[in-house]
């Protein structure tokens, strides 16, 4: 995981990390990249350098739809494990123990497959106890309910 935490969001520093991806990854991979709808993505400039490099692919997420992001993923892991509850007395200690839990995590990395995990199926409503004694089941064949239905 290649990680830079920036004070500006703008093109330049979006433009500085592609060429730091560029240099990070090897050149016989493809490299996929994907963005939100922000402007910063795509400035001319960010445009120009994507059409300079056919290797790399930029995907942008469907407005209001960040959630389909994995980097969303990603923040939401670097929040939950290493900075809620945290104390941290400047921005300089805050980067850090975020690149300390990036180097952490790049320890025991693998690569996304692209498929997602199975969902594991609920169970149907007739696999739970009726609970609530006096009341009826519709599932439960014994029921006055159930016979009525």
């Amino acid at each position: 995981m290649l990680t830079q935490c920036r004070q500006r969001h703008r093109h330049q520093e979006y433009l500085a990390f592609l060429t730091e991806i560029e240099k990070n990854v090897p050149e016989t991979l493809e490299v996929h990249i994907i963005v939100d709808n922000y402007a910063t993505h795509k400035h001319p400039r960010a445009k120009r350098w994507f059409a300079a490099r056919p290797r790399f692919h930029v995907h942008f997420t469907p407005t209001y739809a960040s959630w389909l992001n994995q980097v969303e993923i990603w923040f939401n892991r670097i929040t939950q494990q290493a900075i809620r509850r945290g104390t941290f007395r400047s921005v300089k200690e805050l980067v850090e123990k975020i690149d300390q839990y990036v180097r952490a995590s790049n320890t025991h990395a693998q690569p996304w497959s692209g498929s997602p995990r199975p969902i594991r199926s609920l169970p149907k409503s007739s696999d739970y106890v009726n609970v609530f004694p006096g009341r009826h089941n519709r599932h439960d064949p014994s029921s006055a309910y159930a016979r009525r239905v």
